[in-house]
């Protein structure tokens, strides 16, 4: 989707604001896909906003409970927040769904 792959191009240039806009403009066209509540939860986390991220990680977890690296996300989240019994169940969860980092 464009809006889906605009935001990620701000994103990656550090434009996390009109990242989240495209996100939410990829959302609003496609209200069932994942990917960019994903996404715009990375955005958010990126500025320190891990309350808002962990609401975007849930809402694309809602749409696509198998989606993983939501999960991951959201443990990174909870971690940043000092949750980390959320955060070790979140990444259990990402590793049964197949999650393994990037390298």
């Amino acid at each position: 989707m464009v809006w889906n792959n605009k935001g990620a191009a701000l994103h990656k240039l550090g434009k996390y604001y009109e990242a989240i806009k495209a996100y939410e403009r990829a959302i609003e066209l496609d209200p069932n896909f994942a990917w960019p509540w994903n996404k715009k939860g990375i955005a958010f986390c990126d500025q320190g906003k891990h309350d808002d991220a962990i609401r975007a990680y849930d809402k694309a977890i809602e749409l696509d409970p198998q989606l993983a690296d939501a999960w991951n996300n959201k443990g990174i989240a909870l971690e940043a927040q000092g949750n980390t019994t959320g955060a070790n169940a979140a990444f259990a969860k990402a590793r049964e769904l197949g999650y393994t980092s990037p390298t």
